[in-house]
C-alpha cells in the first residue's frame, strides 16, 4: 500500500495521537497557513526567522514570549519530538561516568542519551498494578523508600528523571517528589511529554504541572495534549541548577541545523493557543465532555480504570477475560482507532476535539466484543517484572550496545547481559534495558510476556558476547 493514498484515506475515528485528530483541532492561525499555497511555509533559517539556538530573529522572539508567559526562565523548541530534548537535556545534566536517578518507565531515549554520554543509569522501580498490568506514579512516600536505598549506594549521582504523567495518564503531585530529589542536591529533568495540557491552569481538578513544582527541565510534547503538529515539542528551563551553556551545546548536538519552519511555527501556534480565551474555552469544553464520556460508558456498563487525565480513556478488557490486543483489533476493524492496547487494557486518546455519537459506538462495539470474547468468570491478573527496588546495570548503556552481541533464546537468558533495548508497545519504554544481567526468575517472567505479547516481545534477545 502506497503512502500518500493510504495519508488521504478515512482512517476510522481517530482516537489516538497526534490529540488535533487529523487536523480539526489544529489551532486557525496554523489552519491559515496550510490552507495557503503549498510548501509556501517550507524555508530555511532567514535572518529574519532564525531558529531555536540563534540569538536573533522570530523564533528566538517567539521562546522569549513563551518562556515569560510560563513563567521560567527559558525556553527552546524542537523539532524532532520530546526525544531530542529529552535527550539534550540528560546530555546537559551529567558528565561522561557519572550516574543518573531514573524510573524504569523512562522512553528509550534517555536510555540512548545515556549511551551517547557514557551516563550510568540507575534504576528505580515503581508501584504495579496486578489488576491491569501497569505502573503506578511516583509518590513521596514510595520515593523515601528509593532515596534510602539509593543513597546507600554510595554512588555519585548528577540528576535525577521524573515521568508524569505516564503514558495512560496516571498523575501524582510532583511538588514533594522534585523537592526531595532538589534536598539530595540534583537538579530534576521531567518527562511530561502527556501532560503538557497540565500546564495551562484552567481548573484545580488536573494534576499540577511540573512546570509550577519547581522542576529544573521540564519537556513538553505539542502533538500528545496540545495543538501542535507531530515531532513538535518544546524544553522548559527554571533556575540555575542546569548550565545553559552545556544545554545549548547538547540541543545543538542532537537538533537539526535546518529546522522545519511549518514545525516551528506550529510550536509557537500550540502554545499561544492556550495564551488566548478561545483555546483555553475549548480545552475546558474537551476536558468536560471527558469527564462526561467516561460517566455515560460506565453508567453502561463499559469498565474504566480510575486516572487522573480526562482525556485518556482507559478500557479495562482483563476485566471480563479479554486481551487488550485483542480488543483492538476487534475496535479498529470497525473504526474505532485507539492509541495503546495492552494485553490487560486498550487506552483511547480523546484529544482536542470531542467526538460526536462516540458514546452510542463504544457502547454497542463493547457489548458486541464482550458477548464474542469475554469471560467473566476469568478475569486477567498480571505479574509484577520481580526487580530491586534500586538496581544499577552491570555494564554502561554504551558499552552493551556496542559489543559483541549474539541472538540466544529466552530461555536461555540467564545470567546473560543484554545488549538491546526490549520494547512492546508502547512503543520507546522499555521492558529490558542493555548492560543489564538477567536472573532466571526474569526470564521466566520475559517468557510469560512473550505469550502475552507474541507479536511485540521477540523470541530471542541480543546478548552481550565480549566487550
Amino acid at each position: 500500500m502506497e503512502l500518500l493514498p493510504l495519508l488521504l484515506r478515512q482512517m476510522g475515528r481517530s482516537l489516538h495521537l497526534p490529540a488535533h485528530r487529523r487536523g480539526l483541532g489544529l489551532p486557525d492561525e496554523l489552519r491559515t497557513l496550510l490552507n495557503k499555497r503549498a510548501g509556501i511555509w517550507d524555508l530555511p533559517e532567514l535572518p529574519q526567522i532564525g531558529g531555536p539556538l540563534e540569538s536573533g530573529g522570530a523564533v528566538a522572539e517567539s521562546q522569549q514570549r513563551a518562556a515569560s508567559q510560563m513563567g521560567v526562565d527559558r525556553c527552546w523548541y524542537g523539532v524532532n519530538g520530546a526525544t531530542g530534548l529529552l535527550q539534550a537535556s540528560l546530555l546537559a545534566m551529567a558528565r561522561p561516568g557519572q550516574s543518573v536517578l531514573m524510573p524504569r518507565n523512562v522512553h528509550q531515549s534517555l536510555i540512548e542519551a545515556c549511551a551517547l554520554g557514557d551516563i550510568r543509569p540507575i534504576f528505580f522501580d515503581l508501584p504495579f498494578l496486578v489488576d491491569r498490568g501497569h505502573v503506578g506514579p511516583l509518590d513521596a512516600k514510595w520515593l523515601k523508600k528509593v532515596l534510602e536505598q539509593t543513597l546507600a549506594l554510595g554512588v555519585e549521582i548528577a540528576a535525577a528523571v521524573v515521568v508524569h504523567p505516564t503514558y495512560q495518564g496516571y498523575a501524582s503531585d510532583p511538588r514533594p517528589v522534585i523537592a526531595q530529589f532538589h534536598a539530595c542536591g540534583w537538579p530534576v529533568l521531567v518527562d511530561e511529554a502527556h501532560g503538557a495540557h497540565f500546564s495551562v491552569g484552567i481548573e484545580t481538578l488536573l494534576p499540577r504541572s511540573a512546570l509550577s513544582s519547581e522542576a529544573d527541565l521540564v519537556v513538553h510534547s505539542l502533538h500528545k495534549s496540545a495543538a501542535g503538529l507531530t515531532q513538535t515539542a518544546v524544553l522548559w528551563l527554571r533556575g540555575d541548577r542546569v548550565d545553559v551553556e552545556a544545554l545549548e551545546r547538547s540541543l545543538g548536538w542532537l537538533q537539526t541545523t535546518s529546522p522545519s519552519a511549518l514545525l516551528l511555527a506550529s510550536c509557537e501556534a500550540a502554545l499561544n493557543h492556550w495564551q488566548q480565551g478561545s483555546g483555553r474555552q475549548r480545552l475546558q469544553d474537551c476536558i468536560q465532555y471527558s469527564r462526561g464520556l467516561k460517566q455515560q460508558l460506565e453508567i453502561k456498563g463499559v469498565p474504566l480504570i480510575s486516572n487522573q487525565d480526562p482525556l485518556k480513556l482507559i478500557l479495562h478488557t482483563a476485566q471480563v477475560g479479554i486481551s487488550g490486543l485483542s480488543a483492538d483489533q476487534w475496535f479498529m476493524n470497525r473504526g474505532l482507532v485507539a492509541e495503546l492496547p495492552e494485553p490487560g487494557c486498550l487506552t483511547f486518546c480523546l484529544g482536542l476535539v470531542p467526538e460526536r455519537g462516540l458514546k452510542r459506538s463504544m457502547v454497542h462495539q463493547w457489548r458486541a466484543i464482550r458477548q464474542e470474547l469475554g469471560r467473566d468468570d476469568q478475569a486477567l491478573m498480571f505479574k509484577k517484572q520481580p526487580l530491586q527496588l534500586v538496581c544499577v546495570v552491570e555494564k554502561p548503556p554504551g558499552l552493551a550496545w556496542r559489543a559483541k552481541r549474539q541472538k540466544m533464546p529466552l530461555s536461555s537468558l540467564t545470567d546473560q547481559i543484554v545488549a538491546e533495548s526490549v520494547c512492546p508497545y508502547p512503543p520507546g519504554i522499555p521492558i529490558l534495558f542493555p548492560g543489564e544481567r538477567l536472573d532466571a526468575a526474569r526470564v521466566d517472567w520475559l517468557i510469560e510476556q512473550h505469550k502475552l505479547w507474541p507479536n511485540l516481545i521477540p523470541k530471542s534477545v541480543a546478548v552481550m558476547t565480549s566487550e
